[in-house]
């Protein structure tokens, strides 16, 4: 399968199984980490990503219950998650754990999930995150939900696109 057909797929998957956010209402971006967890949220209306925190990964159950706690305040209807690729298009193993992670997500927070081809979404962020001069420190705090960011406005806009 060429690397153009994997990423065919992975979007055809995404508008698939991101039908099942319904029309409106927030949803979450993710980036995750083996660290971390970088969290975005967008409007009700779909418009614009915000990063949200960076939760520290622990146990698969307390990462989950934060997620929910942070889903349930803002009212979110699906997550966004990011997929981390191979460059050539391949799933790899942090792929495999990404997918594992959405699997048992349901048994804390049953909400629809969708995957969006994260690649080189963290080094995006970086790169703008340097531009406007934040210091080391700072994007150190601020990258993965930064990237979360940027996964969820490319998903959101997919949306935007195919509704249109």
């Amino acid at each position: 399968m060429t690397c153009r057909a994997i990423i065919d797929a992975v979007i055809k998957t995404f508008d698939t199984d991101a039908a099942a956010f319904g029309a409106a209402g927030p949803l979450f971006g993710l980036d995750l980490g083996e660290k971390t967890i970088g969290v975005a949220v967008c409007d009700p209306d779909r418009r614009i990503a915000a990063p949200v925190d960076t939760i520290r990964r622990t146990k698969f159950t307390s990462d989950a219950t934060q997620l929910a706690e942070l889903a349930k305040e803002r009212g979110v209807v699906g997550i966004v998650m990011g997929l981390p690729l191979n460059m050539d298009g391949t799933e790899g193993a942090s792929a495999q754990r990404t997918r594992a992670f959405a699997r048992n997500l349901p048994n804390v927070l049953d909400i629809p999930v969708a995957f969006w081809d994260e690649r080189l979404s963290t080094v995006a962020m970086e790169r703008d995150l340097i531009a406007i001069d934040t210091k080391r420190k700072k994007r150190a705090e601020k990258i993965d939900e930064s990237a979360a960011a940027f996964i969820l406005q490319g998903a959101i806009d997919r949306l935007r696109e195919t509704s249109s």
